[in-house]
């Protein structure tokens, strides 16, 4: 909803001044919850660019589009959702060639398959299996795909296979823990591939292995290119010359590398800066080959540019949009996902070689005006440990009001998930949600975010719910010592990884005055033992070994439900019924132990949803009881109409 000029002007002429969290906002929760569509993983094959989209108004579910030359076709039609559960987290979930697509379908996980004609088959049968990372093989008329078998009682198994056209699946790799980035060379005669096993994750340590195809088809004479425990390798890709791209990070920071059978690996940048992403999901690409060289994206600081690759240095080009998130190429065009403050996420072709982006579809309309957008300010701070933290301010922004004469706002610290993650500057309509009524938000990049290099991002390690939290409460202080916030009013909300970050904030610090917690983690003992397969190990890296005595101290010394009589302020609980990654128990304790210790709490659990919300009318009442549970604190009445919100120990005085 944009505002129209003249109001505006009026309101610029003569701000009304009111208490920070009570002011009129154009953005109501409805808007924010179901407007606009979550883009991810483009691909462009000559004239055809293809995208998935997540759409919150139809029950979260991913729709695979198609834009040809301007004609848009909806490949999945509903009921279908091309969604992937391998690692829980999926990505990866479908393939296209010519007039052929194939997606893993969500209901049943299985791979179905969209002729020329749009009739829609199930190719695989619905079984125990997942698929993810398809790859067509032309040559051979198969599907090669990652599978991950759920028939075993203990943890899935994770191998790649191949599927012919009547859906007969043949193992082509084993006996590793997980597999990721198939990648076919142009005479499908060499495979190229990642792999890795516990207790890495793959922004520690994988290996890029190749090997030969032979006439029946299997793999013969595999060999280890790059990569080792401590190396992580990402997207590798053929190039139009034979040899094989690849990004890894021998020196702490990922860079560009490139080999030739018979060669040594290449290295072709040598730069202090991030060319890579954390593996969360299959199907993940920051660079391609385009004709004269390649094109990329590159983080400084937590910072995206655009980057051209060819003769000499790298040269940035002049791309105003900072938050990059994806970049793929046919080997000649390029796509690009990418936004700003005040601009959403949307795709865009590349048209070369002139480099002038074409936007091909976005996430919706823009629902605010500019003049109510706040736009983010890169900001470091120094750490308990004597280095620095990173984090962008978002501050209060409303043209037709500000705060009482002289008082700082309140703040929101913003902690992502993962942890290994990061804070994004492109515009997200949640949080502008927060800034047009008052708040001022502080989205923190704290030690062990990715964009920093390897250094920054193991900080973390064995130091998970310390680290983070200190940084969390150290860009509050740097904030209210600026007059940017007011320390007294500061609050915390986080989701997954973020929501354990929340919980050790409150449990650990007095730094905040209340806290909402997204499928947060209370209990570590409890979460290392029920979680999925490709984090099961990561308490190995984030806390400690496991069989070490001092490892089970620092367990119980930094779970959040072990010292729940430490937390003293209100605490919002969201959960969803479906979570595999979080289970519900994590938060129902949590929220059982507030309750039982008679401070103020609610729970919120969302029977349908899994890890994360993606139903418009979930993420609506996560919001709106976010707003009211954060002004019940404040001790003030929030503009909107916004539902009762139970509240257990709700009392006079809560604030």
């Amino acid at each position: 909803m944009a505002v129209p000029f003249q109001a505006l002007r009026r309101c610029l002429l003569k701000p009304r001044r009111a208490p920070f969290g009570t002011w009129v906002s154009p953005l109501d929760a409805a808007e924010v919850a179901s407007a606009g569509v979550r883009i991810f993983q483009p691909r462009r094959a000559g004239d055809a660019i293809t995208w998935l989209e997540v759409r919150p108004a139809e029950g979260g579910r991913t729709v695979l589009m198609q834009d040809l030359r301007g004609k848009r076709t909806e490949l999945t039609p509903a009921p279908f959702s091309a969604r992937s559960r391998v690692h829980e987290y999926g990505g990866g979930s479908y393939c296209v060639a010519g007039a052929d697509t194939w997606f893993v379908n969500d209901e049943d996980q299985a791979v179905w398959h969209r002729d020329r004609d749009g009739s829609i088959q199930r190719l695989t049968p619905a079984d125990e299996r997942r698929y993810a990372d398809l790859a067509w093989d032309p040559v051979r008329s198969r599907l090669l795909a990652v599978c991950e078998d759920h028939a075993a009682a203990a943890e899935p198994e994770n191998t790649v296979v191949a599927i012919d056209r009547e859906g007969r699946v043949t193992t082509l790799l084993s006996g590793n823990d997980f597999y990721a980035s198939l990648r076919l060379d142009r005479d499908c005669a060499r495979l190229a591939w990642l792999t890795w096993n516990h207790p890495n994750l793959p922004w520690d340590g994988t290996e890029l292995w190749s090997a030969e195809i032979d006439a029946d088809g299997r793999l013969r004479e595999p060999q280890q290119i790059a990569g080792g425990e401590r190396i992580a390798v990402f997207q590798p890709e053929w190039l139009r010359d034979g040899r094989l791209g690849f990004v890894a990070d021998p020196d702490g920071w990922w860079n560009h590398y490139a080999w030739r059978a018979g060669a040594e690996v290449e290295r072709l940048t040598e730069m202090d800066a991030e060319a890579a992403l954390p593996q969360w999901v299959f199907g993940q690409s920051t660079w391609g080959e385009i004709a004269g060289g390649m094109i990329g994206a590159l983080s400084r600081d937590g910072g995206w540019t655009l980057w051209q690759f060819g003769d000499g240095l790298p040269a940035s080009l002049p791309w105003r949009l900072d938050a990059i998130e994806h970049v793929a190429t046919d080997g000649k065009e390029a796509v690009v996902l990418a936004g700003a403050g005040n601009r959403p996420t949307a795709v865009y072709a590349l048209d070369l070689p002139a480099l002038r982006p074409r936007c091909v579809a976005d996430s919706g309309e823009l629902p605010l005006d500019e003049a109510w957008i706040s736009q983010p300010q890169p900001l470091s701070f120094p750490t308990a440990d004597g280095s620095e933290a990173y984090a962008n301010y978002y501050p209060p922004m409303n043209p037709m009001f500000e705060g009482p004469e002289g008082a700082a706002p309140p703040v929101i610290v913003k902690c992502h998930g993962g942890p290994t993650a990061a804070a994004s500057t492109a515009f997200e309509a949640k949080l502008q949600y927060w800034t047009t009524r008052g708040f001022a938000v502080l989205d923190v990049n704290y030690r062990g975010s990715t964009g920093f290099g390897r250094a920054y991002r193991e900080k973390l390690y064995g130091n998970w719910g310390v680290a983070d939290v200190e940084d969390c409460v150290a860009g509050v202080r740097y904030l209210a010592s600026r007059g940017l916030a007011d320390a007294n009013a500061a609050f915390i909300s986080g989701g997954s990884a973020g929501g354990y970050t929340v919980l050790c904030a409150l449990a650990f610090t007095d730094a905040f005055r209340a806290g909402a917690s997204y499928f947060g983690i209370g209990d570590l003992a409890g979460m290392f033992e029920t979680t999925h397969k490709f984090e099961a190990r990561y308490d190995h890296w984030l806390v400690g070994p496991p069989h070490d005595p001092a490892t089970q101290r620092l367990i119980e010394e930094r779970s959040p439900l072990r010292h729940a009589h430490q937390i003293t302020c209100p605490v919002i609980f969201f959960q969803g019924g479906e979570d595999r990654v979080v289970p519900p128990e994590q938060s129902r304790q949590m929220h059982a132990a507030l309750q039982a210790a008679g401070l103020p709490t609610a729970y919120l659990e969302f029977p349908e949803e899994r890890h994360g919300f993606r139903r418009a009318e979930n993420i609506l009442a996560a919001l709106e009881a976010e707003l009211a549970f954060f002004c019940r604190v404040l001790g003030v009445s929030p503009a909107d109409e916004v539902p009762p919100l139970g509240i257990d120990n709700d009392k006079a005085g809560l604030h």
